[in-house]
């Protein structure tokens, strides 16, 4: 097996003696194998995991299995999904660091902690087929997000990286609550008209929300399509009915918090087609873009992901 460790850097602010202490225990650790077969690479930027993957891939012994390790968070994991997807021979390991793993969070609370010993996982990390979703050319791996939250969101994420860094933002929770509230009482976005097709059925209409699920947890919470699961062959889907602005917030308040609200409609599906005349707030794992259409489709077992002490995704 060729093991390959993908590091991205900004996962480990202020905290170089981290990054730095697990460099030393994998150098380490190889040297004392017979035949030690592995890389340590830096994902610099956006999508350059893709490419270094490409390139492990490529120059790998004939039949030789490819276990990636995405050491860092949300980010580089988005990458590495994209790299090894549908690749034969490969596997991925995720290693958290920085910002939360939603996906991880499938296994059980706390069992993140088990993926961040990076040794234990080269050494009894074992892969379960997992399915991902394709989207247009892209893959990703837990959740796609349609609608006010996702608009809220990007809103509030585009505002804070337009600031001078020298800048004092005072009460960023504050500002964040004031732009959910304003993004709530936006027609355009709280009530957009969307043309959907489910698996050749249409549910054209206006939605505050859109949810496409391939695990039941987002933003570190279990979501309301709690059920979802991804070895099963199919997405779970949320579409909640646009209302009136505190209908909506309460709606999407305790969708956040597992439970779906009356004005929701819920299934299973294999492809989803969403169009609509107006750009549309996505947001797809870490992904956040505009776009008036998308493609989704389930890919079933299109990844070997590794898992620690024999789990499996829990069914809700």
């Amino acid at each position: 097996m060729k093991h390959v460790f993908i590091i991205d850097p900004k996962s480990f602010p202020n905290q170089q003696w981290k990054m730095e202490n697990m460099l030393d225990q994998i150098g380490e650790f190889f040297r004392t194998q017979e035949k030690p077969d592995f890389s340590i690479q830096f994902s610099h930027h956006r999508r350059d995991a893709i490419a270094i993957i490409q390139k492990e891939v490529e120059t790998a012994k004939e039949d030789d299995t490819v276990r990636i390790y995405a050491i860092g968070g949300d980010e580089v994991l988005y990458d590495c999904i994209n790299g090894v997807a549908e690749v034969p021979n490969t596997e991925l390991a995720m290693i958290p660091y920085g910002e939360t793993v939603d996906f991880l969070r499938i296994f059980g609370d706390g069992k993140d902690v088990l993926f961040r010993n990076v040794l234990a996982v080269v050494q009894k990390g074992a892969a379960i087929p997992t399915d991902i979703f394709n989207w247009n050319v892209n893959y990703a791996l837990n959740s796609c997000y349609i609608g006010l939250k996702t608009a809220a969101t990007g809103r509030f994420r585009a505002y804070m990286a337009a600031q001078n860094k020298g800048d004092l933002i005072l009460f960023p929770r504050i500002s964040y609550l004031i732009n959910n509230i304003s993004t709530a009482f936006d027609k355009q976005v709280a009530s957009q008209r969307y043309s959907i097709t489910i698996d050749d059925n249409d549910y054209s209409g206006n939605y505050s929300l859109i949810h496409i699920a391939n695990g039941p947890y987002y933003a570190g919470r279990i979501s309301g399509l709690s059920k979802a699961s991804p070895d099963d062959g199919m997405l779970d889907v949320a579409l909640i009915k646009a209302a009136g602005p505190l209908r909506t917030k309460w709606s999407l308040s305790r969708y956040s918090h597992g439970k779906k609200p009356k004005n929701c409609i819920a299934l299973q599906a294999k492809k989803i087609s969403i169009q609509s005349d107006r750009q549309m707030w996505i947001q797809v794992d870490n992904e956040y873009i505009l776009d008036t259409g998308i493609s989704i489709k389930v890919v079933p077992g299109a990844v070997q992901m590794v898992t620690m002490d024999n789990l499996s995704y829990q069914k809700r």
